[in-house]
C-alpha cells in the first residue's frame, strides 16, 4: 500500500537525513550541504528552513504517534528564538552559523512559516505550548498589522517594516510587488493555525479574505491556473503557469477551505481546486515526472523536488474530490517517477533538489534555506493522514 510504502520512505529515508543535519554546537540546523554531501558547518541559516524543519518533526511526532520526533521539535523550536528582532517584532530572513542576525529582512513570506511551524508545534504538545501559542499570535498580528495595507499583504520590509523590494520572492526578470506565493503560504499558516486553536475568529476571518482573494484576483478561470506574480494593484506581470504552484495550491486551497469555512461555500473553491489539477495533469504531467513552469509559452522542463511531491498530492487530493482514475493513476505513477529520478540512492543522501529531464543531476545542494524536509515529509504525512 502506497500509505505503508511512504511511511517507511519517511522514518528510514527522510527524517534520519535531517536527524544527522542538527547542529550540537551553535543550535539549530546546519544551514548548507552541497551535492556530495559535504556539510557546510559555517552556512548562515535561514528561518524559512528552520521554520519547516519544526513543522515536520512536530507533525511527524502527532501523525505517527512517536514521541521521540518531539524531540527534534523541541531543538528546532529552541533556536527558533535566535531569528526574533525583540526590539521590532517579526522574525528576519536568516542568522549566522552561531545564531547572529544576518540577512536581517523581515519578509511577510518567512513571517507566515514561522506560524506554521509553531502551529504544529502546539498541537504536537510542546513542551512550550504556551509561550509558543503567544508568539503565534503575535506574529499573525504582526502580518495583519504590519505586512498589510488596504489591498492584501505586502512582501519585504526592512528591520522596521518599511517597504524594501521584492528580490527574494521575484524571478524572470520582474519585481513583484504582490505575489501568489506569499499569499498561498499565509492562507496556509493561518489554517494550521487555526487548527491549533481554533476559537481564534481572527485568524479565521483572515483565512476567509486570502481564500476570497484567489478566486477574485489570483485565479485565472479561462487560463485555468493561477497568475503568479503582481504590481500593487494585481495586474499581472508576466504570461506565467507556474505548475508546481498550481498543483500546490489545489490541494492546499480545498484544505484550507474545509478547515475555515462553512460547508455552504465550498463550491466555488472545490471548482477551482478540481480545475487547477486538471490543467496541470494535461499541460504538464509526464512519464518523468511534472514539468516546473511555462513562461510566455516555453516550458522549462527541470524536475524540481518539491514540485514532483506535491504533484503526488495535489492529485491524490482531485482523485479524493472527484473520484476520476485518472488522477489516481497519476498519484501512483509520480510515487514511481520520483522513486526513479528525484530520491538520491546513496544511503546518506535524500532527495536531490532537481535533475534535468533527462534524469542527470544539477548543480543545485542538497540543504540550503530554501531545500528542506518540508514538501516531501508532508507528501509522506499527509497520505498517511488521509489513507
Amino acid at each position: 500500500m502506497l500509505k505503508d510504502e511512504l511511511r517507511s520512505h519517511l522514518t528510514q529515508k527522510i527524517l534520519p537525513f535531517w536527524q544527522k543535519l542538527e547542529d550540537r554546537e551553535n543550535g539549530g540546523w546546519y544551514g548548507y550541504v552541497d551535492k556530495e554531501l559535504n556539510v557546510k558547518k559555517d552556512a548562515d541559516k535561514g528561518c524559512i528552513l528552520n521554520s519547516r524543519i519544526l513543522w515536520t518533526f512536530a507533525t511527524a511526532a502527532r501523525e505517527l504517534q512517536d514521541p521521540s520526533y518531539l524531540q527534534d521539535a523541541e531543538y528546532a523550536y529552541a533556536f527558533l528564538h535566535r531569528f526574533e528582532d525583540r526590539e521590532n517584532g517579526g522574525v528576519y530572513w536568516s542568522v549566522t552559523a552561531g545564531g547572529e542576525p544576518a540577512d536581517t529582512t523581515k519578509h511577510t513570506y518567512c513571517q507566515a512559516f514561522a506560524i506554521y511551524g509553531l502551529a504544529a508545534y502546539i498541537m504536537a504538545g510542546g513542551q512550550h505550548r504556551e509561550e509558543a501559542l503567544k508568539k503565534a499570535l503575535a506574529l499573525f498580528d504582526l502580518i495583519e498589522t504590519r505586512c498589510s495595507d488596504e489591498g492584501g499583504y505586502g512582501e519585504a520590509f526592512r528591520k522596521d517594516f518599511s517597504p524594501e523590494s521584492n528580490e527574494k520572492l521575484s524571478e524572470n526578470g520582474v519585481m513583484a510587488g504582490r505575489t501568489m506565493n506569499t499569499l498561498l503560504h499565509v492562507l496556509e499558516a493561518y489554517a494550521e493555525l487555526y487548527r491549533a486553536l481554533p476559537g481564534e475568529e481572527n485568524v479565521r476571518l483572515a483565512g476567509e479574505r486570502a481564500l476570497d482573494r484567489f478566486l477574485a484576483q489570483m485565479y485565472n478561470p479561462f487560463r485555468h491556473r493561477l497568475e503568479v506574480f503582481y504590481d500593487r494593484d494585481y495586474r499581472p506581470l508576466l504570461d506565467m503557469q507556474s505548475y508546481g504552484h498550481d498543483i500546490e495550491a489545489s490541494w492546499l486551497l480545498w484544505d484550507a477551505a474545509q478547515t475555515l469555512l462553512a460547508p455552504s461555500r465550498l463550491g466555488p473553491f472545490r471548482k477551482m481546486c478540481v480545475d487547477l489539477a486538471r490543467s496541470v495533469l494535461y499541460r504538464a504531467m509526464t512519464d518523468r515526472g511534472l514539468k516546473n513552469e511555462c513562461v510566455d509559452g516555453v516550458n522549462e522542463e527541470t524536475r524540481i523536488w518539491w514540485v514532483q511531491a506535491e504533484t503526488l498530492l495535489g492529485f491524490d487530493n482531485a482523485w479524493r474530490l472527484t473520484g476520476e482514475d485518472m488522477f489516481l493513476t497519476a498519484r501512483d505513477h509520480q510515487w514511481q517517477t520520483i522513486q526513479r529520478m528525484i530520491v538520491d540512492k546513496r544511503e546518506n543522501g535524500e532527495w536531490y533538489w532537481s535533475v534535468h529531464e533527462d534524469g542527470s543531476l544539477t548543480e543545485r545542494p542538497m540543504v540550503e534555506e530554501w531545500k528542506c524536509p518540508y514538501h516531501n515529509s508532508r507528501m509522506c504525512l499527509r497520505i498517511i493522514h488521509e489513507a
